[in-house]
Parts: C-alpha cells; sequence; structure tokens
C-alpha cells in the first residue's frame, strides 16, 4: 500500500509541477477573478464549525496536547533535516530555502493610532534590520520545482528594552509568509503534517480521511503559486502577537515596488535553478524597494481567534493599517560571504519585546522548536549562532 500511495503522490506531484510551469499564463486574471470569492466561502465553511468560547481579547487557550504535538514535530522535523542534508551542509527544517539576506531599514510611521504605539512602533523612528527571503522545505529544489511559497523574515536590531529570549539583546524578529492563513490551524495538525512529510507524502496530510484537512488545503491552494519575484509578493504573519498587554495583532508586508516578474523558460523550456535569486538580484541592481509593515488589530474573539491559525481575521472587522516602511536600498546581496552569514541567523519570534510576546498554541511551540532545531543545525554545520547588529561586511 505504501507503495501504491508513494506513487500516487509522485504522479499528482508531478502534475502539479507541469501545472506551475502553465500559471504565470492564466493565475493572475483569475485570482482577481475568484481568490477572495473562494476564500470568503472556505472560511464560512470552517468556521461553520467552531464554538464560540466567550474569550477576551487576546486571551490565550493552552491544551493538553501541545506538549506532545511539540515533542513529536521537533523529532520528525530533525528527522527530515537528517534525511535531506549531510553534516556541514544542513539546512534549516522550514523555510529552508535561502533565497537572499538584504539590509533594510524600518520606519515607524507618524501617523500610527495611539491605541497601536506599542513595542516598536512605540515612537516614531528607524531601525536597521535584515530581510530574509526563502523557499518552503524540506529541501532545496529548483525554484519551479517548489511548493509555489515562499517567505520573509524580518529582522529588526537596535531595538531596546528587555527580550524575552536572552540569547539576542537587541533584535526583533517578525517572520512572515506568503498566505494568509497557515497550513495548520494547530501544532496537533501540525505533528501529523509533518510525519506525513518525513514520508514525502504531505498532500496526504490534507486528504486523510481519518482527520481531512481538504478546506485548509483549498484556501492554502488560492495563494500557493508559481512565485516571480520575492521582492514583490505579500506575506502574512498568521498568526497573532501582542500589540501592548491585552491586544493582539496580525501583521503583513504588503509590497509597493514594481519589480522583474519574469521567469526565462516557461512554459517548458529550462528555467534557472534560482530565477527567484536571479530576480531579486536585477531588481536590486536597478532600485529601491518598499513594503508597508501593516497591523490588523484583534477586535473579535471568535471571529478573529487566537489558537485556531486556519482562520483568517475578516478586513471587515478590522482592517489592516499602516504601522511602519520597510525600505530595501539598492544593493548587492549574492555573495557567497553573505550567504554564509545567513547560516548563523538564528530567526525565532521570541526574539522579541515584552509588548510584542508571540499567541497561540503554534507560537507557543516555536520558541522551543525554532531554538532546539536552530541549534541543532548550527552545531552539525560548526556555524556558531550569531546576533547581527548591521556592522557586518560582506565581500
Amino acid at each position: 500500500m505504501n507503495t501504491l500511495l508513494r506513487a500516487i503522490h509522485r504522479g499528482l506531484t508531478e502534475l502539479l509541477h507541469i501545472e506551475r510551469r502553465l500559471e504565470p499564463f492564466f493565475r493572475p486574471a483569475l485570482n482577481r477573478l475568484t481568490r477572495e470569492p473562494s476564500a470568503r466561502f472556505l472560511q464560512y465553511l470552517i468556521n461553520r464549525k467552531r464554538k464560540d468560547e466567550g474569550l477576551a481579547l487576546a486571551q490565550e487557550t493552552i491544551f493538553d496536547y501541545e506538549e506532545e504535538s511539540l515533542n513529536a514535530i521537533i523529532e520528525l522535523m530533525a528527522d527530515q533535516m537528517r534525511g535531506h542534508f549531510q553534516p556541514g551542509k544542513y539546512e534549516r527544517g522550514g523555510n529552508t530555502k535561502t533565497h537572499g539576506i538584504v539590509r533594510a531599514t524600518v520606519t515607524v510611521r507618524d501617523d500610527l493610532p495611539e491605541h497601536m504605539r506599542k513595542g516598536i512602533f512605540s515612537e516614531v523612528r528607524s531601525y536597521p534590520a535584515y530581510v530574509r527571503y526563502s523557499g518552503p522545505g524540506p529541501d532545496v529544489p529548483s525554484d519551479i520545482r517548489d511548493a509555489g511559497f515562499s517567505s520573509m523574515a524580518l529582522k529588526i536590531m537596535d531595538v531596546p528594552g528587555e527580550k524575552i529570549m536572552d540569547d539576542e539583546k537587541f533584535t526583533q524578529d517578525f517572520p512572515a509568509i506568503c498566505t494568509p492563513t497557515f497550513v495548520t490551524p494547530d501544532t496537533r495538525s501540525n505533528a501529523r503534517l509533518q510525519y506525513w512529510s518525513l514520508h514525502d507524502m504531505p498532500l496526504y496530510y490534507f486528504w486523510d480521511p481519518r482527520d481531512s484537512h481538504i478546506l485548509d488545503f483549498f484556501m492554502q491552494a488560492l495563494w500557493t503559486e508559481t512565485q516571480f519575484n520575492p521582492l514583490g509578493h505579500r506575506f502574512w504573519s498568521c498568526v497573532p502577537y501582542l500589540l501592548g498587554e491585552g491586544q493582539a495583532m496580525i501583521y503583513s508586508y504588503y509590497p509597493k515596488t514594481e519589480v522583474v516578474r519574469s521567469i526565462p523558460g516557461v512554459p517548458f523550456g529550462k528555467v534557472p535553478f534560482n530565477y527567484l535569486r536571479d530576480n531579486m538580484v536585477k531588481t536590486l541592481n536597478e532600485q529601491d524597494v518598499e513594503f508597508d509593515f501593516l497591523a490588523q488589530v484583534q477586535t473579535d474573539p471568535h471571529r478573529m481567534p487566537i489558537e485556531n491559525a486556519a482562520v483568517r481575521w475578516p478586513e471587515k472587522l478590522s482592517p489592516f493599517i499602516p504601522a511602519a516602511t520597510i525600505h530595501i536600498p539598492k544593493q548587492k546581496f549574492d555573495s557567497p560571504e553573505q550567504f554564509e552569514f545567513t547560516k548563523r541567523l538564528s530567526i525565532n519570534p521570541w526574539h522579541c519585546l515584552h509588548d510584542h510576546r508571540p499567541l497561540g498554541n503554534q507560537n507557543r511551540a516555536r520558541r522551543r522548536m525554532y531554538y532546539e532545531l536552530s541549534k541543532f543545525r548550527q552545531e552539525v554545520n560548526n556555524t556558531p549562532h550569531m546576533e547581527p547588529d548591521g556592522s557586518e561586511v560582506f565581500g
């Protein structure tokens, strides 16, 4: 049966790779016509099953399965890393393939509403930052054969104040991905996904009739598509964070700049292995790039849940508000030294001020999961962790 399941999964994956080569010719128009109506319908079906638990704003619920699920996730992801990479060349277990890490400046806006002036947004100022763009994992495929998924992780530096984790003193990390909801609703489901991923059959996580996540599959499919340039996509946190005590937010990075979008070789020619990186290089050789750092404040504890990352917070209840600008200047970023630098970086949302404490079961899991897997990777590679300050010089 396993042999048959693998063959079916491999066939479906190959069909998806063919479709990915065709997407640039039809997907933008399809998105404009169908994405939002489809998302509203799927969210209706997802929410129909949920009960109102009568929680307060920013209130968390601790589940009895969390420790067991977390242990399983760490073990399964470490096994995936051992299976995909050789010692000395380990990549991250998730958000694996580095397309590039670039220098940036994050500037807090002066028109932010008073109730949102918390944490790094409490004063109008600029911060130095690094931004890491990456592909999904758990391996490092040709870009045209990835899962149609990318991430943007912001490491802000020179941030004063006490941090929750003590391995970095002056950083605030804000990771985000290209889908507005997360691939799993909670850590129990995430452990199941990691089990199927370890066996190289992740599609069966969604389709398992004993624990179906077909609605999550279709929700993810609305945003996973052939990527054209990480500098031109929108990204979301998917999971909530404090915005000062008693107030929760989800954040998003919204692109403001026209960037290089061409994909040489599509539909059926030879596509460059790292065309996403190539498009980033071409873009930043010619121009600066900007994103709006948007924040959406929780106003309804049921419709905008803390613990279920499959639920999209409705913008009708609370719109995204521009909180800061992310400015990425023209630069050269593709030297071997700069990519080597990324191996020593640890991005963890718990590198944060108390005013931005991560919320929800998947964020609670990230604290130990990210720390242990990062430490494991860096020890195997002999690339000790470092906290950057922006003064780094590369070749």
